[in-house]
């Protein structure tokens, strides 16, 4: 790899840069890339519920379709149980929760233990959503009965825990709380970024298109994780000397990690804040008086990200502003899907 140029910021942080780089932007492939998702059928209207029918989420089946590859599961249609078929629940044992069919008390443990772990081993997907309250899929709140009684709420399924542990960085849902404003914009945020970078290393990438590629997340990743933000850049800052695979798997595993974290009011107005800061010599003082008081209004829990982040967007674009405008933190996922236009809590 050519030497590089360094360019510092006003939060300290450096961005290490290709000087064949054209302003972060790279060649465009991950603009493009879809995300691979796996899900419950039943949530997206696979006849394969206890009762033979489905469970429809309209955001799933609805908004998002359009943009994602599904990677349909139903772990109980495939260990054999067919549909309609009898329903299942977990039940305490010294060795773990147990999955058991509710009248005839067969014990489906291991089959539904042996089919999840062959699906991670082999697991290819940007995220995954499970169905909500299922024995076998669902991800929270998952009764464990003792007799009659359920003696803890806490549980997991049982085919969603084997997945979870093998993929702890993996962006998962289940459709219940995608009705939670926040945790659905937060997902589809991970999906789409995961995607991207997937795209990535699956292409004849080399040193500068990594180096592109994390110039352009920058602001995304500050606004989740600052400490893993610099990880990724130390990572970056020597793709030219370690095995790809080495900084491949290293990359995914910081940059997974970052977006792990949760983007709070107060990084979202750091970002905005060093953006605007970034355009300052470029704009007039009544459009930057705008800029922060939109910002503050933001903070305030006045009005949506939405509103400063097109007011920015805008100002990036009329003032050719590219570092900032090709930031993926501005449109990190399709604008049809309107996630950012719930009020900060």
């Amino acid at each position: 790899m050519n030497a590089q140029a360094v360019r510092p910021d006003a939060d300290g942080t450096r961005d290490v840069r290709d000087p064949r780089d054209t302003g972060g932007r790279g060649d465009g492939a991950d603009r493009t890339a879809r995300p691979r998702v796996a899900v419950s059928g039943c949530l997206v209207g696979d006849l394969v519920r206890f009762n033979g029918g489905h469970s429809r989420d309209r955001f799933l089946s609805g908004e998002l379709d359009p943009h994602v590859d599904w990677v349909r599961v139903c772990p109980e249609m495939e260990i054999g149980l067919g549909t309609p078929r009898e329903t299942l629940r977990l039940e305490r044992s010294p060795d773990g929760p147990r999955l058991v069919t509710r009248k005839t008390r067969a014990d489906l443990t291991a089959r539904m233990t042996a089919l999840a772990a062959e699906r991670a081993s082999g697991l290819d997907v940007d995220g995954y959503v499970f169905k909500s309250r299922s024995p076998s899929c669902g991800v929270h709140g998952i009764p464990i009965y003792q007799g009659d009684t359920a003696v803890d709420r806490r549980g997991r399924g049982v085919f969603a825990a084997v997945i979870l542990d093998a993929h702890p960085l993996l962006p998962v849902e289940d459709e219940g709380r995608l009705n939670d404003a926040l945790l659905r914009e937060t997902f589809v945020e991970r999906i789409f970024a995961h995607a991207r970078l997937r795209a990535l290393l699956r292409s004849d990438w080399r040193a500068r298109d990594l180096v592109a590629f994390h110039a352009r997340h920058k602001m995304q990743l500050l606004a989740h994780d600052p400490v893993a933000y610099r990880e990724a850049g130390r990572v970056v800052a020597r793709a030219g000397l370690l095995p790809r695979d080495e900084v491949a798997t290293r990359y995914a595993h910081v940059f997974a990690t970052a977006l792990a974290g949760k983007a709070t009011i107060g990084r979202n107005v750091n970002v905005l804040q060093h953006c605007a800061g970034m355009m300052r010599d470029a704009l007039d003082p009544a459009r930057r008086a705008d800029l922060a008081e939109v910002i503050a209004s933001y903070r305030a829990g006045l009005v949506p990200l939405s509103v400063p982040v097109t007011l920015l967007r805008h100002h990036a674009r009329g003032e050719a502003a590219e570092y900032v405008r090709d930031q993926t933190y501005f449109s990190p996922y399709p604008e049809e899907l309107r996630l950012r236009n719930h009020v900060p809590r």
